[in-house]
């Protein structure tokens, strides 16, 4: 079903609103379709004037920002999601979700589904030859 970013049709008391004008194609909206953790998958969408967006469906890949410097690295997992608690059990990546990587934890600063690449900046590292204590 269609989206609509647009007024909604009735008042904050109940009743309806006149509506001044019929629907235009601008104000159509897209449907949520989450980026997984998964194989490299994007899909291209045409945008208003032309232009093409990259829809992330699925990544295994990071690039993550250490001390300055970009590497990329393997996603693991997704470790926290603020946006929903149930997209960390499915993996969704979302903006401001923290991923579990080679490298260590990250946090997601793309927008996967409008960028169609998922940036992060490391926030806690993995030390692979630390003593447990």
């Amino acid at each position: 079903m269609t989206q609509w970013q647009r007024r909604s049709g009735r008042k904050t008391t109940g009743g309806l609103l006149k509506r001044h004008s019929k629907k235009k194609k601008y104000q159509r909206g897209r449907d949520f379709v989450p980026a997984h953790v998964a194989a490299v998958k994007a899909r291209k969408i045409r945008t208003k004037g032309g232009g093409e967006k990259l829809m992330m469906l699925g990544s295994d890949v990071a690039n993550v920002i250490v001390k300055g410097k970009a590497q990329k690295a393997k996603i693991l997992t997704v470790a926290e999601n603020a946006a929903d608690s149930q997209f960390v059990r499915r993996n969704i990546i979302t903006k401001g979700s923290i991923i579990q990587t080679e490298l260590g934890k990250a946090r997601v600063t793309s927008r996967p589904g409008q960028h169609g690449v998922v940036n992060a900046v490391l926030v806690e590292e993995s030390h692979p030859n630390k003593p447990k204590a």
